[in-house]
């Protein structure tokens, strides 16, 4: 029963997704084209924070999309569209106004886009408005560079059409839309601060909160469907969470957590293993199945304070923060190839 249910919603979820990251590696190659078209200082510096943003909304989607566990690929559309622009950006039928106003209206289609996958999520599940919580700050942000840009292309137009500077005030249009939005949401993730990325922390704890939300799901329902829909994803998760933890995260800290701390770290996610594998075989109209997971939910929530406890507090003692943000780095590229694997697995499978 390890198939969702509602792998179709969740499938164009992810497609989706894989549409937001592309457009958002060709909007970081804009802005780097940009920068060596420009030859404002203050412009250059706007497109520079821009693309300082953009680089570290980057790995937010990657870690968005690994956390979501569904990987798919982008729309043959939305790539011929991205190979287009690509073009027109590198080629010189286009003004530098020109460019800029198409960038504008490709970060408004990331802020409908980032909008369009919330609301989805909604529908779906709690589990999926878990899994997508940090592209809140993507969107945000690209609201706010999209504001930004409406003002240097006031400033931009008015230089093509009469090779006179604009009105300084523009620039004060700018200036409001940083206020505006500076100070509307904070992120643990990276905004405000001068991380690249999230630390090994922050991604395992995104895991864990994830699978919180489908404990209680499946505690809260008494539909076999729902009870199906949502233990296939806890099933998944679970699975390549713990693979990716044992192939990159223990061995890391074994030196500095204990052998036998992190060895009670593999046995317990042995156990969780072996019973994942148990309740897989019960039908979910099984009265026993809830009862099943729910102490699946005990191991599973004992083993989460450990590690957020102990485990946590030794990597913060002896680990620097490019260290962390390393292993993250790591941990989320070898989850994904776990994720893919078991989507190949359960492909040939016919689940």
């Amino acid at each position: 029963m390890v198939s969702t249910l509602d792998d179709a919603k969740r499938n164009a979820i992810g497609v989706k997704l894989a549409d937001v990251r592309l457009l958002q590696q060709l909007i970081i190659e804009n802005e780097e084209s940009f920068l060596r078209e420009s030859t404002d200082e203050e412009i250059s510096n706007r497109i520079r924070d821009f693309l300082e943003d953009d680089r570290k909304n980057l790995g937010i989607i990657e870690t968005v999309i690994v956390q979501y566990g569904v990987q798919q690929q982008p729309k043959q559309t939305v790539t011929e569209m991205a190979d287009q622009i690509r073009k027109l950006m590198q080629g010189s039928q286009l003004s530098f106004f020109e460019k800029v106003s198409q960038h504008e209206l490709l970060k408004h289609q990331q802020v409908m886009s980032g909008l369009l996958v919330h609301k989805a999520a909604q529908k779906v599940g709690a589990d999926v408005l878990a899994a997508i919580g940090p592209l809140n700050t993507v969107n945000f942000e690209n609201r706010a560079h999209q504001e930004q840009l409406k003002g240097i292309l006031e400033i931009l137009g008015v230089r093509e059409l009469t090779g006179q500077d604009a009105d300084q005030g523009i620039w004060g249009r700018v200036q409001d839309a940083i206020a505006a939005f500076s100070g509307v949401v904070g992120s643990a993730v990276t905004q405000g601060s001068d991380k690249k990325d999230m630390n090994i922390q922050d991604v395992i704890r995104l895991d864990h909160n994830k699978v919180n939300v489908l404990f209680t799901e499946i505690a809260q329902s008494n539909n076999p469907q729902k009870i199906q829909e949502y233990f296939g994803q806890l099933y998944k998760d679970l699975t390549a969470h713990a693979e990716a933890e044992e192939e990159v995260v223990y061995p890391r800290v074994r030196s500095f957590y204990g052998q036998s701390d992190t060895q009670e770290l593999y046995d317990e996610q042995a156990d969780m293993k072996r019973r994942l594998e148990e309740i897989k075989a019960i039908s979910p109209s099984n009265p026993e199945i809830k009862d099943r997971i729910k102490d699946l939910a005990n191991i599973v929530m004992d083993h989460v304070r450990q590690e957020e406890s102990t485990m946590f507090a030794a990597i913060r003692n002896n680990l620097s923060s490019d260290q962390t943000e390393q292993l993250a780095t790591e941990f989320k590229a070898a989850k994904s190839k776990i994720q893919q694997r078991l989507a190949g697995q359960a492909s040939g499978a016919g689940v």
